[in-house]
């Protein structure tokens, strides 16, 4: 199902993690991908309140959990740059939702990184 909202459609998330030749672009596609299935939810189930949105970030962020593993096989891993670059794509789909006042730090409650 493709992304209805427009501002989603069109944003490149981890776009300044694929410049980098530290962050391999297999695993990085990963990451984009679970970015997109979270907008596909987030449209699908039409959270109403935060609550109903921390719900839905929470399985996208344990999805980044179990990709460090695969960050690690390949010389990489989530560290400081990657961290922010995540964390600013989830609060980047709270926004762009219409959830202006979520706060990124339960959005990404679940990390593990």
């Amino acid at each position: 199902m493709p992304i209805t909202n427009q501002q989603a459609a069109g944003q490149a998330f981890l776009g300044e993690l694929y410049g980098d030749d530290y962050y391999p672009d297999h695993v990085l596609d990963k990451g984009k991908a679970i970015l997109v299935r979270l907008c596909e939810r987030i449209e699908a189930e039409r959270p109403g309140d935060l609550e109903s949105l921390y719900v839905l970030t929470a399985v996208a962020t344990e999805e980044f959990n179990a990709l460090e593993a695969e960050f690690d096989e390949a010389g990489s891993e989530i560290e400081t740059v990657a961290r922010e670059a995540i964390a600013e794509d989830f609060a980047f789909v709270a926004s762009a939702y219409g959830f202006t006042d979520a706060d990124v730090e339960e959005l990404i409650a679940e990390r593990e990184w």
